[in-house]
């Protein structure tokens, strides 16, 4: 009888190996004060003291890319998706007024492709290294039967850290403005959405955009999640960041309100600026606006409430940002969107 070995049942160890070796230099490229040891333990250590910090408080998030995986994956564009995926964690520490420290990443695939992994992970170190923090360590999982050939999942967890009295939202007022940042595209939210429109109209992912120069609807589509944390830090260690919402899945109407007071709400005012995938998308889908702004952020990466919006415009520009007026917090709860219908043309 045959000798099995783990390899013919579809998990290739070798591979695992090779994928680790290829790893070590880029999470050590993303060394930062605090991290003890390196890649290959059981565990992670980190060491806040060594950071600073007097009294400090960890918030941890963890977070995915959606279906827009599917388009990596359909358009062999690997390189883009790993930055995504710290994105959609670091923004959400950095709205709680923390600086995000490490990260890891857990990657699933039915058979590792280790040229491919690779590209998926050098994305993540490079989104660790906008961000600032530490790429500690991860997962790499070869599941055979679960995934099909060639697809792959991922997922992302950071842990940040704050300064007890630094923790946000704090000290938000009625008639404190609320700033808006640009996003690059559609972030990593309503990916399934997309892909629908995309179908409906017979359109292939490599055909030349309809909405933009920018190569093919692919690599247009693959624009990856921008990353806030370097300005937004600067803003609230000038002590003018008195709340934030990073505009994910809900859009503006169902993030702006968690970082609101109860009973308060705000009064946003359009158009602002927004990229042309979205008015491609509400026409060429037949979208209402309500429904774009539910699913989607339509330009607006983050949400800043700041108490002095002209001091708060000029640091964000300094740090890099093209930022734009959106409204004022308001003691009516709910946002209002005045001009709604003017937002996609």
């Amino acid at each position: 009888m045959t000798s099995v070995t783990y390899r013919d049942a579809g998990v290739d160890i070798e591979a695992g190996d090779a994928l680790v070796e290829a790893i070590k230099p880029l999470a050590k490229a993303t060394a930062r004060k605090g991290v003890l040891g390196g890649l290959g333990g059981f565990g992670a250590l980190f060491d806040l003291k060594a950071s600073g910090y007097q009294d400090p408080i960890l918030v941890s998030t963890t977070d995915g890319v959606g279906t827009k995986l599917k388009l990596a994956i359909d358009t062999g564009i690997h390189d883009f998706v790993g930055i995504d995926l710290v994105a959609m964690c670091v923004n959400d520490l950095v709205v709680q007024g923390a600086v995000p420290l490490f990260f890891l990443d857990y990657f699933a695939t039915a058979a590792l492709d280790v040229a491919a992994a690779s590209r998926v992970i050098a994305g993540i170190a490079e989104g660790c290294r906008i961000a600032g923090c530490a790429l500690v360590g991860g997962e790499t999982a070869e599941m055979p039967g679960l995934y099909a050939p060639g697809d792959y999942d991922l997922a992302g967890f950071s842990v940040g850290a704050a300064e007890r009295g630094d923790l946000l939202p704090a000290n938000v007022k009625v008639g404190n403005a609320v700033i808006g940042l640009p996003s690059s595209g559609v972030h990593s939210n309503g990916f399934s959405l997309v892909r629908r429109v995309i179908a409906d109209v017979g359109l292939g992912l490599d055909e030349v955009s309809p909405f933009s120069s920018e190569g093919t609807l692919g690599e247009a589509l693959m624009k990856p999640t921008r990353i806030y944390v370097r300005s937004m830090l600067a803003l609230h260690s000038a002590g003018l960041l008195k709340g934030a919402a990073h505009i994910t899945g809900g859009g503006l109407p169902g993030n702006l309100p968690r970082a609101l007071p109860a009973g308060m709400g705000a009064k946003l005012t359009a158009p602002w600026p927004v990229p042309a995938v979205f008015s491609w998308l509400a026409k060429t889908g037949n979208i209402e606006s309500s429904e774009m702004l539910r699913v989607f952020n339509c330009g607006v990466g983050m949400a800043l409430i700041v108490s002095d919006a002209e001091a708060a415009m000029n640091i964000l520009r300094e740090a890099g940002e093209e930022p734009f007026l959106l409204g004022l917090v308001t003691d009516t709860p709910g946002i209002e969107i005045a001009n709604e219908a003017l937002i996609f043309g």
